[in-house]
């Protein structure tokens, strides 16, 4: 009996969410120093598991410090996206005559590389947080746009219908059956824009600052101090997970009726 439970719990454990990652990142760090070791590849192309781990634990707390203002950067544009995209997103959704207007525009704004006009941030709003984070929210805007353009347009019409013939006003309406059906859509759009505002604001970072993830490895590649950059690549990893993972307890908590938020979905081939 008590081997069956011992069993059971080994079996739950292994089995359990956060367990399977886990697994996965031990079998690519073993990988990765296996491959080292193999083909002898030297240490000024690619450092050795230990020699990050070392890293991260020696520089723990300048890297700690340095990772606030990406932080505080990368949740700052991710916000102004949110706070922008979603109502840009009704507009669109709303009306022919917005989205033809500005439907094409924002397509096209997303084929100009933002390394190529962030040192105009620099130039226009100096080296401080600001070029940072326009970096991320420009990065962070389009998802959110499209995706909630999307959810705005899949809502059923009959529905919408429904509740203007029960004298529903317009507010009441887009509370009850526009809003609550385009969440779904909003919030993928809203995961995927807090993990490319990472990015944009380590972009920032990469143009023109002294302090930052993104200082920290360009200081490193200048250097080749590779363990010290890989250690910032791991920074900014945990960084996205995390704020990935905190829009998704927060999706969780807003639409638990959704079907996605469901622990039982079968998937039907």
């Amino acid at each position: 009996m008590a081997e069956a439970k011992a069993q059971g719990l080994i079996s739950r454990t292994v089995n359990a969410a956060w367990v399977r990652p886990f697994l996965f990142l031990v079998f690519i760090v073993v990988a990765w120093d296996v491959t080292i070791r193999v083909f002898s590849i030297p240490a000024y192309q690619i450092p050795a598991p230990m020699d990050v781990v070392a890293v991260l634990r020696t520089e723990w707390p300048e890297l700690l410090r340095q990772s606030w203002p990406t932080t505080y950067a990368t949740v700052c544009g991710f916000l102004l996206s949110a706070l922008f995209g979603i109502p840009v997103a009704m507009l669109i959704a709303g009306s022919k005559t917005v989205e033809s207007y500005v439907y094409p525009l924002l397509v096209f704004s997303q084929s100009v590389p933002k390394i190529a006009i962030a040192p105009l941030f620099v130039v226009w709003f100096g080296f401080g947080i600001i070029p940072k984070v326009i970096s991320a929210f420009l990065l962070g805007f389009f998802p959110v746009v499209v995706s909630a353009v999307q959810g705005f347009k899949s809502v059923d019409p009959d529905m919408v219908d429904l509740a203007r013939a029960m004298q529903g006003s317009r507010l009441q309406v887009f509370r009850a059956v526009n809003l609550p059906h385009a969440l779904p859509a909003i919030f993928s759009g809203l995961k995927v824009s807090v993990t490319l505002a990472v990015v944009g604001a380590v972009v920032g970072e990469f143009v023109g600052s002294n302090s930052g993830i993104g200082y920290v490895m360009q200081r490193s590649i200048g250097t080749f101090d590779l363990p010290t950059m890989f250690a910032a690549l791991v920074i900014l990893a945990l960084l996205g997970v995390v704020l990935f993972w905190i829009v998704d307890r927060i999706e969780r908590l807003v639409i638990p009726w959704h079907v996605s938020q469901r622990e039982d979905v079968i998937f039907a081939s």
